[in-house]
């Protein structure tokens, strides 16, 4: 088998940082955003400058790059985009993301040499408007979340075979269908459909319903109040060969706002389990190792979505918060003379016991008995954030090479 004829794995890139983890781990591509426009509209994301030297590096190392376009423009916003599509179309940006019809004809008209990628926010559901998506241009469809596996091998069955299939595969879920909420902007004005959700379905809350004698709601847990709104997070990890056989030709990682640890480490789960299955596509399993990789990382309790049909236990009513167990101690900057190179990120002692998760590669258990300053000085602890630090005696790692510890460790 050769790589095109795997699913793509797409990841989440909030920031430079994150682009550089998720190409490190084994990306085949990444999407991101500009400043406006995205539905992720966090101080971070890419100025035209960032953006353009990011297809640059992403295309220098074989890596495509889908730039974001899915809100609903007003018509002040309207009246920019142009603009912006041109300089999109100059980066070499490969895909724009997109939502709305209007920016579809507009992107189509303007920059013709973008493909067009329909939104997961559009609700595309059937195999109809698939195909009629198609005739007006779409290169991709990233399917609605509620869809199971059969229906998207139906979807599959029913379209052209030149229109491609996205599918989001991991990641926080949304308790609206396709994203399209309110809670937020009615409760604290913020809009969703606007890449501005306070995640209000995350919060606490208390009910009482005085008209249904008889019918009880799992409306508390504790003191708290209870989480009725709060959905598990989503992971297809181990149905990777499902999924490429219901017709999916990206499987799409959630997680701008996610940290750079956890673009790497669900980029390089998802990297070794599409190569495993490449291996050996009709006795695909899934190593537990790897199954386990995705909860060292900050998550909420997973379950597989709509994939097999209606969630039974889709929401997680104990809390709204994330279950997290490993910090990242240090990234690795390279080896010299027997040291490693490497900079802190959270305290560690020597003798403390480390994973080192390598870029496309398992972990190795690591027990650096020194640690020393880039003056070689001695240290009794890492304890400051960017310090440069030098662990004698570790075997060499590959640049990006991450050093966790486990939290009670």
């Amino acid at each position: 088998m050769t790589r095109n004829q795997l699913p793509e794995v797409l990841s989440p890139a909030g920031d430079r940082e994150r682009l550089e983890a998720a190409v490190r781990f084994g990306a085949d591509a990444v999407y991101l955003g500009g400043k406006e426009f995205g539905m992720r509209s966090s101080p971070l994301n890419f100025t035209a400058e960032e953006l353009a030297a990011a297809v640059g590096d992403c295309h220098a190392r074989g890596v495509r790059v889908y730039v974001t376009c899915n809100t609903v423009p007003t018509n002040e916003e309207m009246e920019r985009l142009p603009q912006y599509l041109k300089s999109l179309e100059r980066a070499g940006v490969d895909a724009l993301i997109v939502a709305d019809i209007g920016v579809m004809a507009l992107c189509k008209r303007i920059s013709p040499g973008l493909e067009l990628h329909i939104s997961t926010q559009a609700g595309v559901a059937n195999y109809v408007t698939a195909t009629e998506l198609f005739h007006m241009g779409a290169k991709r469809v990233v399917l609605a979340r509620e869809l199971s596996l059969a229906d998207i091998a139906r979807i599959r069955d029913k379209t052209p075979p030149k229109l491609e299939i996205e599918a989001f595969v991991h990641g926080s879920m949304c308790m609206s269908f396709s994203g399209r909420c309110l809670l937020s902007n009615y409760l604290v004005g913020r809009d969703a459909n606007r890449g501005e959700c306070a995640q209000p379905c995350r919060w606490g809350y208390h009910l009482m319903e005085e008209k249904r004698p008889g019918q009880y709601f799992p409306v508390f847990e504790d003191e708290g109040g209870s989480y009725i709104l709060n959905a598990k997070d989503l992971c297809m990890l181990g149905h990777v060969d499902q999924l490429a056989g219901a017709g999916v030709d990206s499987i799409k990682i959630e997680g701008r706002a996610k940290s750079a640890y956890y673009v790497a480490v669900v980029t390089n789960a998802y990297r070794l389990a599409v190569d495993e299955y490449a291996r050996d596509p009709e006795h695909f399993v899934l190593p537990e190792w790897l199954e386990d990789e995705v909860r060292k990382v900050s998550h909420r309790r997973y379950d597989t979505g709509f994939y097999f049909g209606r969630p039974e236990d889709g929401q997680c009513y104990e809390n709204g918060g994330y279950i997290r167990e490993y910090d990242v101690v240090a990234v690795v900057d390279g080896w010299e003379d027997g040291t490693l190179l490497c900079t802190q990120r959270n305290r560690f002692f020597p003798g403390d016991e480390l994973e080192a998760l390598a870029p496309k590669s398992g972990f190795v258990t690591v027990f650096p008995q020194r640690i020393l300053d880039e003056n070689g000085q001695e240290l009794d602890a890492a304890r400051h954030p960017m310090q440069k630090i030098c662990l004698p005696g570790l075997p060499p790692f590959p640049e990006g090479t991450i050093l966790r510890k486990r939290q009670d460790g």
